[in-house]
């Protein structure tokens, strides 16, 4: 997850309606408006979103999505389970244990079908493994997904959630390691902030989620709320029928399709975001119907180290609305 802060955004935004009376689209049908909150200020991973909203995929599936970036990384599930939004970019496990929470959302598709996250540190720091985190302070930026990580990978040390402070860092990742505020930093992504400190020559290393106890795991998942999908099914379902064009679109002309993205988003890092998107280019979705067996699994292990009070059923954390 990239450090720099997000555009600020007016809280007017979040406030209006899910569905705007919509213009009309190329053919003369009405287009259907809808609010899409990022995961993040707009990076490398949103690319073959912004490709499809730039290059006119969603408006060929009757839709106009306005990106709004969050004021706060924890916002994304409270902003569509409240209704705010009607969409969400999110992360296989957030999803689960805000849903064990009682949160109204569910994972109606995919952006990013692999494990980014890790425990970021710099070489200098002297960590080498879990049990090397006693005493350090770990930051960390989204609640429900970084602390229940960062929880199950330190126990691979033998260590107890006292041994070590956690610090919400927000979206400072890594700013806060390059400053000496944390000592690791759980939620960074190997395909970003690695490169990030690489390009401040500070040599750093993670900790791998999957060699740490956690199994395999949509880190980018396209959400939405259970009010929303009583009726908005069908938008759903071209919402992530456009994405995955705009995935499709992303692989066979990646020059192109991050162009798009970084002529729309001139603030940010080009270098670092053009690098990133290359690693992260084969790990974009090849399919928006998800694997039900991994969400049961993920679910059967978030209950059993703890992660949530009880067994979600999976009809309750994912629709394929994508599906035949």
């Amino acid at each position: 997850m990239p450090r720099l802060l997000p555009i600020c955004w007016p809280l007017l935004l979040l406030a209006c309606t899910l569905a705007l009376p919509g213009a009309a689209g190329a053919d003369g049908q009405p287009v259907q408006r809808h609010r899409l909150i990022l995961d993040w200020f707009p990076n490398a991973d949103h690319v073959p979103l912004y490709v499809a909203r730039d290059m006119g995929i969603f408006r060929k599936y009757g839709l106009e999505i306005e990106f709004v970036p969050p004021a706060d990384p924890n916002d994304p599930l409270k902003l569509v389970a409240a209704g705010q939004a009607a969409f969400a970019i999110s992360y296989q496990p957030s999803v689960i244990i805000a849903r064990a929470e009682g949160l109204p959302v569910k994972s109606i598709g995919v952006l990013i079908d692999h494990t980014l996250s890790c425990l970021l540190y710099l070489k200098k720091s002297g960590i080498e493994k879990a049990a090397d985190l006693r005493g350090k302070k770990i930051g960390y930026s989204v609640e429900t997904i970084d602390l229940p990580m960062m929880r199950v990978v330190t126990a691979r040390g033998g260590l107890q959630p006292g041994d070590y402070t956690p610090v919400n860092i927000r979206f400072n990742l890594t700013s806060s390691l390059l400053t000496g505020q944390v000592d690791a930093v759980m939620g960074a992504y190997w395909t970003y902030e690695l490169l990030e400190l690489e390009r401040e020559h500070q040599p750093a290393a993670y900790l791998a989620l999957e060699k740490h106890g956690v199994p395999r795991y949509s880190e980018m998942v396209v959400i939405s709320s259970d009010a929303f999908l009583k009726t908005g099914r069908d938008a759903a379902r071209r919402l992530v029928l456009a994405i995955q064009e705009g995935i499709a679109f992303s692989r066979a002309k990646p020059a192109q399709a991050f162009q798009v993205f970084a002529r729309t988003n001139p603030e940010a890092n080009e270098a670092l975001d053009r690098a990133a998107f290359a690693i992260t280019l084969p790990l974009f979705a090849f399919s928006q119907v998800q694997p039900r067996k991994r969400w049961a699994r993920w679910a059967k292990f978030a209950q059993e180290q703890g992660l949530v009070a009880r067994l979600v059923p999976t009809d309750d954390l994912l629709l394929n609305v994508a599906a035949p």
